[in-house]
């Protein structure tokens, strides 16, 4: 004789049977791709505060761009939300905006009153950030009619030239620094770096970075010494501290540190490089 408890559980399995299954992706799929959205539109913003000429929101549109493509890939894959839809959108996201963003506030702040020909650093860099980005892509597929052999185990430590996230903050250099000296007084300096040439050579330098063969660290996967650990903290909210205070100082100053690691990067490869190489010309022996 059955109970009413177990009466009520089939009752319950009964229904749960007749509920339809849905074959759609999973909420976790949806979140990373939602916070890559949120990051195209940040970029779309900038654009559409640059035309109205309130720069310093279009940069700090730019920033929150930047820090949500810093969350989303490790939030898909903390979630395991992970797909190749995923993994599309957000390159193309980061092209509007750490590519045409960027560039485009940078030529309505300092270039669209002196010519047309002062357009082209800005194509210039806009097409250097879609290479970069397409060769990055490319590089994570592999061709089954060309194989490629793997790569030294450090070489996984870095990138092959600058990130767009990155580049997008050094070419803004000039509009972080300007803004940061328009707070303290200095209009004549600030007026300098909004010069059309400055502005000119930043885009298409950075523009080269971005394509270029430069190994550049993989933050991602930077071990530390136990006793690094402290000072690193305390820099950390030493910046911190700064970029509450001073944002647009903190973010210059950013990419001046950012400088110091791209020469850090190729010094620590070359190292590393002639070491895997001198360890394949003299095997040690075994046994």
């Amino acid at each position: 004789m059955t109970t009413a408890r177990e009466r009520a559980r089939r009752a319950l399995a009964r229904r749960l049977a007749r509920r339809p299954r849905y074959a759609g992706p999973s909420i976790n799929r949806i979140i990373p791709n939602l916070l890559t959205m949120l990051g195209l539109c940040a970029g779309l913003l900038a654009i559409r505060f640059a035309f109205e000429g309130r720069f310093a929101q279009a940069a700090a549109m730019i920033v929150v761009a930047g820090v949500i493509d810093g969350l989303d890939g490790r939030i898909a894959r903390l979630l395991k939300g992970t797909s190749p839809f995923g993994a599309e959108f957000d390159s193309l996201s980061d092209f509007l905006s750490f590519g045409v963003a960027p560039a485009l506030v940078l030529y309505l702040w300092s270039m669209q009153w002196v010519g047309h020909l002062f357009f082209l650093p800005c194509l210039v860099y806009a097409v250097a950030i879609a290479l970069r980005l397409a060769r990055f892509n490319a590089a994570l597929l592999d061709d089954p009619a060309e194989p490629r052999p793997p790569p030294p185990l450090f070489t996984l430590n870095f990138f092959t030239g600058v990130p767009a996230p990155a580049a997008a903050g050094l070419v803004l250099f000039p509009l972080f620094a300007a803004l940061a000296l328009e707070d303290w007084g200095f209009s004549a300096a600030a007026q300098a770096l909004r010069y059309p040439a400055v502005v000119a050579v930043f885009l298409v330098v950075v523009g080269g970075l971005a394509v270029s063969r430069l190994p550049t660290w993989n933050a991602k996967r930077i071990k530390l010494k136990p006793e690094h650990v402290l000072p690193l903290m305390l820099a950390v909210l030493a910046y911190a501290t700064l970029l509450v205070t001073e944002p647009w100082a903190a973010l210059a100053l950013g990419g001046l540190l950012y400088t110091a690691v791209i020469v850090l990067s190729v010094r620590a490869y070359r190292r590393l490089a002639r070491e895997a190489e001198e360890a394949a010309q003299n095997p040690s022996p075994s046994g």
